[in-house]
């Protein structure tokens, strides 16, 4: 029944911003469970997270350094890594693919959607870097069934 529910939620909240060039997945599953998920996720496809970016907790430390009183996030955090595999793949395609590398994977919670956390990446041109893509949105959605 779980993954019936899971699947029915990836369907339905899976979305292709195409003003951002992004593909986003909500749920509600908490903040760190699905940061579990993602790095159990890349380091069972073989893969190692080469850093991990704490974007929110950037954001909040200096948000009143620059005048700010808006908080964007409850958490916010940017996995990098990379496939040999795949890179190879892609840039033996073409050598400029290597604008996209490292590959980046987000998820974070709003402010002002507590509870609700959204995981995703930017979405790849067509041709060689949708193998990129599918790595990507494969990882998400192992990460999410977790």
């Amino acid at each position: 029944m779980k993954h019936i529910m899971l699947a029915a939620t990836l369907a339905c909240s899976a979305q292709i911003a195409a003003a951002q060039d992004m593909v986003t997945y909500a749920t509600d599953q908490g903040f760190d469970d699905v940061t579990f998920g993602i790095e159990s996720a890349i380091l069972d496809a073989g893969l190692v997270v080469d850093h991990i970016s704490h974007v929110g907790e950037m954001l909040e430390r200096t948000r009143a350094d620059i005048g700010s009183d808006v908080v964007l996030f409850t958490h916010a955090e940017v996995y990098s890594f990379c496939s040999a595999k795949v890179s190879r793949a892609v840039m033996e395609a073409d050598v400029m693919n290597i604008v996209f590398c490292p590959y980046d994977i987000f998820i974070a919670e709003l402010a002002d959607k507590q509870g609700q956390t959204i995981i995703g990446y930017r979405q790849f041109p067509d041709g060689a870097m949708q193998q990129v893509q599918s790595l990507l949105d494969g990882i998400v959605k192992s990460a999410l069934e977790q």
